[in-house]
């Protein structure tokens, strides 16, 4: 805690109005960051399986996450920093492929092939699967799955593979960010939270864990700095230098923020469908806590431009979008009805739990 408080000590501040350049490469993380999680809560609504975080999972989150973290920068510290990086930019790109195949081929069913019906019995219209088989089940590593696959998903992994050697030869900073896009995208998609105490508990353990890694050490930064694969979004400071330097933002301080607002999308869904309203679904938690995390990294920007300093962007993510879904609960009256709903994607009737 020592070393926290050390470091704010030792920050001096710049109230310089960013040049030209600089303003660009802000204003285009900003607008990178938040579209993903509008893209993805949208996506999180589909009635599909997906990974649901436990309180558990919650509370152990930040610890894992702490392992993994120190165990990368010893990595770095005392192995080959190229060798780590190959290893683990294909590995991250083969994920990114299928994520991205993932995302076209979602974004070309909806606009080549759109949906059929009305209103609640709106439905996506099927697409014939050009290949389909079975894969058999393999003890303690996956049970028996039927695998169809269509058109769009061929095609959306043809364009997937040609941004994976794009990127692999050039590591360029548009297909690094095309790639951090999409994980964020499929991220905020796939994985769910059921329950809005699990959302805060894990925002909060993860306002800690930023707070010290960022001021309490050098290793995020360090991390950050070596890492060469998609896992952050990046900008050159000048778009027109020789030799670019980057502004840039974790994929974690996206992803994580994400499913929490997707959370609450899911929340303005249940409301709706208890009105039993025939009107368009209002969605007053998703759209305030979305403005509340703009405005959040807008700060993380803002303090970091002043003090010339990397920013743990939870420390300000956190209470922004936390803190602007207790004021809306409480300003209509909702925060227990909130706090117990059990808001799982994979549940057609949303149960809400008893209290005593």
């Amino acid at each position: 805690m020592e070393a926290v408080i050390e470091s704010f000590k030792n920050l001096k501040m710049d109230l310089t109005i960013p040049d030209n350049g600089l303003l660009i490469a802000y204003i285009s993380i900003w607008i990178m960051a938040i579209v993903p999680i509008y893209i993805g809560s949208f996506l999180s609504l589909k009635e599909t399986k997906s990974e649901s975080m436990s309180m558990s999972d919650a509370y152990t989150f930040p610890i894992i996450g702490s392992v993994f973290l120190f165990g990368l920068y010893l990595c770095f510290k005392f192995f080959d920093k190229d060798l780590i990086n190959l290893i683990l930019s294909y590995y991250f790109l083969l994920i990114g492929a299928f994520a991205m195949t993932n995302v076209l081929s979602s974004l070309f069913k909806y606009v080549l092939v759109g949906s059929s019906g009305n209103g609640k019995n709106k439905k996506q219209k099927e697409v014939k699967p050009l290949i389909s088989f079975k894969i058999p089940t393999i003890k303690f590593i996956t049970d028996a799955k039927d695998v169809k696959i269509d058109i769009y998903e061929i095609v959306s992994f043809i364009i997937a593979a040609g941004f994976s050697l794009w990127y692999i030869k050039t590591k360029h900073w548009i297909a690094n960010n095309i790639f951090g896009l999409t994980f964020s995208i499929q991220g905020i998609s796939f994985i769910s939270l059921s329950e809005y105490s699990v959302g805060v508990m894990l925002l909060v353990g993860l306002f800690f864990y930023d707070i010290f890694w960022v001021f309490g050490t050098d290793v995020m930064v360090t991390v950050a700095k070596s890492f060469d694969a998609p896992i952050k979004l990046l900008f050159p400071k000048d778009i027109f230098a020789d030799v670019y330097q980057f502004s840039m933002l974790g994929l974690g301080d996206i992803v994580l923020p994400g499913i929490f607002i997707a959370l609450l999308l899911r929340f303005d869904r249940h409301i709706h469908q208890e009105s039993k309203s025939k009107g368009p679904m209002k969605k007053t938690y998703f759209n305030s806590t979305l403005i509340a995390y703009a405005l959040g990294l807008f700060t993380t920007i803002f303090v970091m431009h002043t003090f010339k300093a990397a920013q743990p962007a939870l420390l300000y993510l956190v209470p922004f979008c936390v803190g602007s879904s207790m004021i809306v609960s409480a300003f209509k009256g909702q925060f227990k009805k909130l706090l117990w709903s059990n808001l799982d994607p994979t549940d057609k009737t949303v149960q809400t739990k008893k209290t005593n």
